[in-house]
């Protein structure tokens, strides 16, 4: 791989609860297999809603029931991620068309995927907004999310020859 490091970009509605998980959930596994100079995380979401806040608390509490923790601010998404990064991930479907409405050029639509894609247990096709409901649908985000980083890092380390340490 080259020197410089593959750059994941998760994406939501608000960037409070589902790509902020994401973001952390993954930076928790690429701590773990010592990837940390190979492989970088940030979230973002396609609304300005929640700008600067921290992750929701009810998702950062079902998140630390599985060791991992939730750090970050949320941001919106700007024009200069399609350049920065190189996969983009989208919770669900209507951030997916949202993400590529911003990209006018049509150049980077090959960037951006469902984070779904990746999953090999859960059979969802989109990771659902707990933001409105109870403690359920939270820890439900969170084990959804763990398969699906788990997916997507396995297939960044074999598509870009990147060795487990």
């Amino acid at each position: 791989m080259s020197s410089n490091p593959y750059k994941l970009l998760f994406v939501c509605l608000g960037n409070i609860c589902r790509s902020p998980s994401a973001e952390n959930i993954m930076n928790h596994l690429i701590q773990q297999r010592g990837l940390q100079a190979e492989i970088v995380c940030d979230s973002a979401g396609t609304s300005s809603y929640h700008l600067g806040s921290p992750p929701d608390r009810r998702m950062t509490t079902a998140a630390a029931r599985r060791g991992i923790a939730l750090v970050g601010w949320a941001r919106q998404i700007e024009q200069s991620d399609f350049e920065q990064f190189d996969l983009i991930l989208a919770m669900d479907k209507e951030n997916y068309r949202d993400i590529l409405a911003l990209d006018r050029s049509g150049r980077y639509g090959d960037k951006v995927r469902l984070m779904c894609d990746f999953c090999r247990q859960h059979r969802d096709r989109e990771v659902p907004d707990p933001y409105y409901g109870g403690a359920d649908g939270f820890n439900y985000v969170i084990d959804l999310l763990l398969d699906a980083c788990e997916g997507l890092l396995d297939y960044i380390v074999a598509a870009q020859s990147i060795e487990n340490r």
